[in-house]
């Protein structure tokens, strides 16, 4: 936003020159981009009056004249200019002044003979200092420009225009007021408001009679809107100097006397108006949500198609204006416009957003309505625009219509902000008198309490609503160039985290294995979560505002993200497939229930080895389990280890299970379920997901060593026939029992059913390993330690033991 000096220091003027203002602002978070004079530098150039006009005698396009500068003599100066005649005044570049250039060495006038004629001087057009030409010619001054001032002097050319950067959370800070308030704070100062008029007590007369009503339906979007009319404008009247200077110095064009008030007034106070040609309305005005497919023609031209979320102001006929955006040509203002309606709202900010970038626009008022306006300002800047209007004019006001719903205009809550919060976050003492200064002067309704502040935010900050802001506000207005450096107290804690340590060697493991990571988006496709879905599992959580259909709700298990990936590679001729990710699964109907669990999940897809392997084979469940088993410590015992069948209903029914340790769920490994693998064009596929935090506590146990036994292991096999629906585990765990201490150890080395194997049953083979760490063994009582087993197999699992 480009901002004159000159008119912010008619507001609040601090003892200090342009170079330390805008390095006070640039400090208070309002960074100063760039800081130029009105007009580049140049010199020797004064107000002159003609005080006479002749034809050159040798040149038809040429005038000789007599210019008053306010010396002795008058000065005669040839010029070419074909609007000057008597009596008007000019800039005079006397002998010796030196204009500006673009090659930067600056023109020097010196005394001339154009045709024979003496020229003592040039009488100059805006272009000559360095300013916008509006017309072919002279730049005519007003009749009471003082002769002989300095023209940088009475135009005011070294006023320094300040460029600022506002960042979107500063709405409030788009304008002359807001930037002068700013100012006011820093160097504590009061603000010098102009002189407004109240605009609310305006008696009823002959405007009131063709004021249109108003009716607000979209209330939430415009809960305050306020519309005045105005009539019998003299339009031969044009906008003052000083207010065009203002406009076009904060980078504004001048139109005509009534548009250049509404930007005045925006750039001003910072509340956005737009005036309607009263003439040109048809019926009432309504404030609405538009219609699918009505068009507007703007202001500049372009007919867009509306989609029905944007706001308009309409009357019986259609829509007049794109509220809070731009005006509609119908209704625009032009040079013959004598009566107007002039409007001034609070436009919620979530009514405007995004709907000038729809069609391509950016404006000054959209600029602001989506950055939060002040909603106590409507009534302020209309009675500021009005007064401009009719003191300039003389024209007469109506009554101020006023359609409000205060239910839904914005609400500002206390804040509470613990004194000494603010010493910890900004590393200093300040005492509370001058944070209650501080914010009492920002606008905040401040109540102070033995240990802490409760302040309401006033009506034109928007971003304020923890007491983190209220602390940005104290430190960036009490000056960060006056907070020292002080090294921050630290205290250094000599705990260890090793879970991301941990988390590692879990991932060397699977890579080892063949095992690739994949790191992926934790949101999912709601369709797939539904082919994945189980009771189990839990409740998914939808997103408010996805980025895309495929990624609407959140993952309740990493499968989730790890499928597409395969379904990607198998789609680019990549037959054999390992992946696996650690991240959060997400589980609950809302937020507030939502649960997040760490894990770890493999996938896996293919022959056990790639196509190089000399005998090759399907991957099955035992590869899927031995590769779950290289994420548990190489020490533990496995008869820590539980497998059950797991009933989840995207997994194999005869091909899953359910792990568990120490009797602790732990996770879930198997086959994608057939029908689930076919909907997703899949083959067979393996998947696992196990819960971290179990993993990383058992990784963290403390083993003891133990001295080697010297004395031999001893190895007895078993081979016993079984029912099939006897699982191994609970064999296992009979063998252990009946075992005793003597038993180190025992695996499943064989499994076999065929046409010697009852139908129903199965031959299973396990190794048992006996040793004593005392002694060594007997025959006797190893067989005495085996027929144990076999007994207890017996008896509990009715199994025959096979001699053969």
């Amino acid at each position: 936003m480009k901002i004159s000096e000159q008119w912010l220091r008619q507001w609040v003027n601090p003892n200090n020159n342009s170079e330390q203002l805008a390095d006070q602002l640039t400090m208070a978070g309002l960074e100063i981009d760039d800081r130029y004079a009105v007009a580049r530098a140049f010199s020797g150039v004064v107000v002159g009056e003609v005080i006479s006009v002749e034809q050159h005698p040798d040149a038809d396009k040429l005038r000789v004249t007599q210019v008053n500068i306010g010396a002795a003599e008058p000065l005669q100066i040839v010029c070419g200019a074909p609007n000057v005649t008597v009596g008007m005044k000019a800039p005079v570049a006397t002998v010796g002044a030196v204009l500006p250039s673009d090659n930067g060495a600056g023109f020097h006038i010196k005394n001339g003979n154009l045709r024979g004629v003496d020229s003592n001087g040039m009488l100059c057009g805006a272009s000559e200092i360095d300013l916008t030409d509006s017309i072919d010619g002279l730049l005519e001054l007003p009749a009471d420009a003082p002769i002989g001032m300095d023209i940088r002097e009475y135009l005011g050319l070294d006023n320094q225009i300040l460029d600022i950067s506002i960042t979107p959370n500063r709405g409030d800070c788009f304008s002359v007021r807001g930037m002068a308030r700013e100012i006011s704070v820093i160097n504590d100062l009061p603000l010098q408001m102009p002189n407004i008029p109240d605009n609310s007590d305006v008696t009823q007369n002959e405007a009131m009679q063709n004021m249109p009503a108003v009716t607000v339906s979209a209330v939430e979007a415009c809960p305050r809107y306020l519309l005045q009319s105005i009539s019998n404008i003299d339009r031969t009247i044009d906008t003052p100097k000083w207010m065009q200077d203002a406009l076009v110095q904060s980078g504004l064009r001048s139109h005509n006397f009534l548009v250049d008030v509404t930007n005045y007034v925006l750039m001003e106070l910072g509340q956005p108006l737009h005036a309607f040609d009263a003439d040109t309305i048809e019926g009432d005005i309504v404030v609405r949500l538009a219609q699918p497919e009505e068009t507007i023609t703007l202001l500049n031209e372009q007919t867009i198609s509306l989609t029905g979320d944007e706001l308009v102001i309409a009357d019986d006929k259609g829509v007049l204006a794109l509220a809070g955006i731009m005006g509609g040509q119908r209704s625009s203002v032009t040079d013959s416009t004598t009566n107007i309606v002039l409007e001034s709202a609070f436009f919620n900010p979530l009514a405007i957003a995004a709907r000038a970038r729809r069609f391509g626009l950016h404006t000054d008022a959209s600029q602001r309505f989506e950055r939060g306006v002040d909603f106590e300002l409507p009534t302020l800047a209309l009675a500021r625009a009005v007064d401009l209007i009719t003191s300039v004019t003389s024209s007469q006001a109506g009554q101020v219509l006023v359609v409000e719903n205060s239910d839904h205009l914005p609400v500002r809550a206390p804040i509470t902000l613990p004194i000494a919060k603010v010493r910890d976050v900004i590393g200093i003492e300040i005492e509370p008198a001058i944070m209650v200064r501080i914010l009492t002067q920002l606008g905040f309704e401040v109540e102070q309490q033995v240990d802490s502040l409760i302040c309401t935010p006033p009506s034109y900050r928007f971003d304020m609503s923890i007491k983190e802001d209220l602390i940005e506000e104290i430190a960036r207005i009490y000056g960060y160039d006056n907070i020292p450096s002080i090294l921050p107290h630290l205290q250094v804690s000599m705990d260890y985290d090793d879970t991301a340590d941990l988390t590692h060697e879990m991932k060397l493991a699977l890579v080892d294995n063949g095992y690739m990571e994949a790191i992926s988006f934790s949101f999912s496709d709601a369709k797939l979560e539904a082919l994945l879905d189980d009771e189990a599992l839990g409740a998914v959580l939808a997103l408010a505002n996805p980025i895309s259909s495929d990624l609407a709700v959140m993952r309740r298990t990493l499968l989730s993200s790890l499928l597409p990936c395969v379904q990607y590679n198998l789609n680019r001729q990549q037959s054999r497939v390992r992946f696996f990710e650690t991240g959060l699964s997400f589980v609950g109907h809302s937020v507030s229930d939502l649960v997040q669990t760490p894990s770890i999940a493999i996938v896996a897809v293919g022959d056990v080895w790639d196509e190089q392997a000399y005998q090759n084979r399907a991957l099955d469940f035992y590869d899927l389990k031995h590769d779950i088993e290289q994420l548990l410590p190489v020490k533990m015992a496995s008869s820590r280890i539980r497998y059950e069948r797991s009933g989840l209903n995207f997994l194999h029914p005869g091909q899953s299970a359910k792990l568990y340790i120490d009797d602790q769920y732990i996770g879930w490994l198997g086959q994608l379920h057939p029908n689930t693998a076919k909907q997703l064009d899949l083959p067979a596929t393996w998947v696992a997901q196990l819960s971290l935090a179990p993993l990383l506590t058992l990784a963290r146990e403390q083993h003891s060593i133990a001295t080697p036994s010297k004395f031999p292991q001893v190895r007895r096999d078993i081979a016993i026939l079984v029912d099939n629906d006897i699982s191994l585990q609970t064999l296992e765990s009979t063998i252990r029992n009946a075992a005793g201490a003597l038993l180190s150890d025992l695996w499943l080395f064989d499994v076999y059913q065929g046409d010697k194997v009852p139908t129903g049953q199965r031959s299973l083979a396990f190794a048992l390993i006996w040793q004593d760490k005392a002694q060594t063994l007997s025959d006797d009582v190893v067989k005495m330690a085996t027929d144990n087993v076999v007994q207890a197999l017996t008896v509990q699992h009715s199994v025959q033991l096979r001699d053969s």
